[in-house]
């Protein structure tokens, strides 16, 4: 099976073509990436975030796609090619409706490629700037393996993240890397009060429950 290597299509058509190719039934990710090919992974891991850009994703699949993640954000940290795990590259999702998410989550990288350039180089280039992007991608990874799955918009914001991140370091663009960081922290604020509103109500719920008890007695 060939891999992509056209310099000249754009990020949407890549990806298109990816999806036609997908297997009719089941498809681990060894196999999707077999089709990107391994000096694609930034292109992989753009691939990996489309099916969080709805506000529910799939069960179960935030934390093999995070983990795959987090590994190559770490082999851009240090610049080297990544090891990733046999047992969660030969795990099969249904092929079915990863296509249909891998539809609905193109549009995000067609519209973030169309306003994508190359600009404010200095957050894309030299070693320093590299490792934070890096550090970055692997920080989205662990916000996107957070336990929130069926919280809506909790896998989305950390896939936007990542996806943005991936994006500006493939295009050179400053721009969006910078916005990666941002959803990044967002994603961390809109943690912190899903945390805190989910301790607040427990609370609540335990007063009125002794309140209860109190009564009865």
């Amino acid at each position: 099976m060939s891999n992509l290597t056209h310099e000249e299509t754009t990020l949407r058509e890549k990806l298109d073509e990816i999806i036609r190719r997908l297997p009719p039934e089941n498809v681990s990710l060894a196999q999707i990436l077999e089709l990107i090919g391994r000096e694609g992974l930034l292109l992989f891991c753009i691939f990996l975030t489309l099916p969080f850009m709805v506000p529910v994703s799939i069960p179960g699949v935030s934390t093999v796609f995070g983990a795959v993640i987090l590994l190559i954000g770490v082999s851009v940290v240090f610049d080297r090619t990544p090891w990733l795990p046999e047992r969660f590259m030969r795990k099969e999702f249904p092929a079915a409706k990863l296509r249909t998410a891998f539809e609905k989550g193109i549009g995000w990288v067609q519209r973030l490629e169309k306003i994508s350039r190359r600009r404010w180089l200095g957050l894309t280039h030299g070693p320093v700037m590299h490792a934070i992007n890096g550090l970055m991608v692997v920080l989205g990874a662990v916000l996107l393996m957070a336990p929130f799955g069926l919280i809506p918009f909790s896998n989305t914001l950390p896939g936007l993240a990542i996806l943005l991140l991936a994006i500006g370091i493939l295009q050179r663009d400053g721009v969006c890397i910078l916005l990666g960081y941002i959803t990044n922290v967002l994603t961390i604020i809109y943690f912190a009060v899903l945390i805190l509103g989910g301790g607040l109500a427990i609370r609540e719920l335990w007063r009125v429950v002794l309140g209860w008890f109190s009564g009865s007695v």
